[in-house]
């Protein structure tokens, strides 16, 4: 497993550095009053979470992470690449491998270490998506994600299920019901913050999380 990784990194290293004529890069950064995933709640303060991507045609190479602002809080470093596919009519197919690492353990310890491979769809107001998450060398992790999403103008519903960490149980079951809005403040005519707030309702751990994200 370590020798697949390292062989991901170079040609995604390969790739990146044939392609930096056309090379499009952004970054940035989301302070959330919580770090909620998929209906779980990881930490128990606020954090925040800086990403850059590189990206070029429908191809992705990025980087995500979350720290909390105190030695107890959940910190996570993820790499990921993705490639998306335009369907036409608005549409878009897109299919994604992440490498999620949780720092606190040496990074090339094999055990620190998950893989996720993605497939997302979005349909206009509608987006689907499925995850299978692997554990990598000694760990035993193989947990299945599934996820829809429907968009009603300025409202975002979302409602996911899944089986092993997901769940309490480890049995399929809905753990993620999310409400969603979100909007611009203005400071100036020429600059303004996003702001996005969602009420979650896990049904399997019965838990209710209300979050709240400012992005730069």
């Amino acid at each position: 497993m370590k020798k697949l990784r390292l062989l991901l990194v170079f040609v995604l290293a390969m790739t990146l550095a044939g392609n930096l004529q056309a090379q499009d890069w952004d970054t940035g950064a989301d302070f959330v009053s919580s770090y909620v995933w998929r209906g779980t709640k990881f930490g128990t303060g606020p954090a925040i979470q800086p990403w850059a991507e590189y990206s070029a045609g429908g191809f992705a190479l990025g980087a995500w992470g979350s720290y909390g602002f105190t030695d107890d809080e959940a910190a996570e470093a993820d790499l990921y690449a993705s490639y998306g596919f335009d369907l036409g009519d608005g549409s878009t197919l897109s299919l994604t491998v992440t490498d999620y690492y949780f720092p606190g353990s040496p990074y090339f310890d094999g055990d620190s270490h998950f893989f996720e491979p993605m497939v997302g769809l979005d349909l206009g107001s509608f987006s689907f998506l499925g995850a299978y998450m692997i554990g990598s060398d000694a760990s035993d992790v193989s947990d299945l994600y599934l996820e829809a999403g429907l968009n009603l103008g300025s409202v975002a519903l979302t409602l996911g299920a899944g089986d092993g960490a997901y769940t309490v149980d480890g049995d399929f079951s809905v753990c993620n019901i999310g409400v969603g809005t979100s909007k611009e403040i203005k400071i100036t005519d020429s600059f303004s913050i996003p702001i996005s707030g969602t009420a979650i309702l896990n049904p399997s751990s019965e838990q209710f999380h209300i979050v709240v994200g400012i992005s730069l």
